[in-house]
């Protein structure tokens, strides 16, 4: 055997040794959920709306399911007592930010542009609402939400992304109208994929679900209102069929608030 055939065949043994040796990592640090379970979903609402707490809490309470709020404090003043009984029963409380700031083009935000903040004025207005929010339901958020999903300040060349200041404040910052479920292993849990639910039924949801439970994934769920039918809003029936389908023996979905899913994430060494 020449030289050279001697020298390519260790260095393809030594590339099959490695190839093996890295698949066998890829199996050791495969995800697992708890108890058995195959993958997880996280229900969350925006902005506290009246809804949430006069129509949506009742079918959360009754059917054993907590979830993430992710909420205004000028918001949660106009129901402050039924924020105060949502926090008893153990469901989350995000920050939503201070008075709600996105993008200009939206005319309603106007006064309010994210293409007019700085780094330093939304890390104050974070900051303040985990503070008034502290002092009115007696709980610091450590999840965030960011308001129509949008994740920058500033304009052109100006523009920063406030990513590494809700990174520094917070466990996990949820996006919005996101396509894809997170996967454990690889995602970012300061911009954890957040999908629509308003307007949705159980079967618009169903290959996503299914999706959630073969890879192993974890489906944020980001919804507004909660009722029967309207703009925005969560169907209660739907969120009935939801939670029977993850909790049916052939499917096995944890349901749990986005804080306690980062939580076990991150334990588990996920999501680095």
């Amino acid at each position: 055997m020449t030289d050279t055939r001697r020298f390519l065949v260790i260095l393809l043994s030594a590339a099959a040794l490695l190839a093996r040796g890295t698949a066998g990592q890829t199996e050791d640090r495969a995800f697992s959920w708890p108890d058995g379970t195959r993958g997880a979903v996280s229900l969350s609402f925006d902005d506290a709306r009246p809804s949430q707490i006069d129509a949506g809490m009742a079918l959360l309470d009754r059917l054993g399911v907590t979830a993430t709020f992710f909420v205004v404090p000028g918001a949660v003043e106009q129901r402050l007592d039924g924020w105060r009984r949502a926090v008893t029963a153990g469901h989350e409380i995000g920050n939503h930010s201070l008075i709600h700031p996105c993008s200009g083009n939206f005319l309603w935000a106007r006064d309010k542009a994210l293409e007019r903040y700085s780094l330093e004025q939304m890390r104050s207005e974070v900051s303040e609402a985990n503070r008034q929010l502290a002092d009115l339901l007696g709980v610091t958020p450590a999840v965030f939400a960011y308001p129509c999903g949008q994740m920058f300040v500033g304009r052109g060349r100006e523009t920063r992304s406030y990513v590494p200041v809700v990174a520094e404040l917070f466990t996990a910052g949820r996006g919005y109208m996101d396509e894809v479920p997170n996967d454990p292993g690889f995602c970012d849990l300061a911009k954890v994929m957040g999908a629509d639910m308003d307007g949705k039924d159980l079967e618009d949801l169903r290959p996503v679900l299914e999706r959630v439970k073969e890879d192993g994934q974890w489906l944020v769920l980001a919804g507004h209102e909660m009722g029967s039918g309207g703009v925005q809003t969560t169907r209660l029936a739907m969120l009935e069929a939801l939670i029977a389908y993850a909790r049916d023996p052939e499917n096995r979905l944890w349901i749990a608030p986005v804080g306690t899913v980062a939580g076990y994430v991150l334990e588990q060494g996920g999501c680095r």
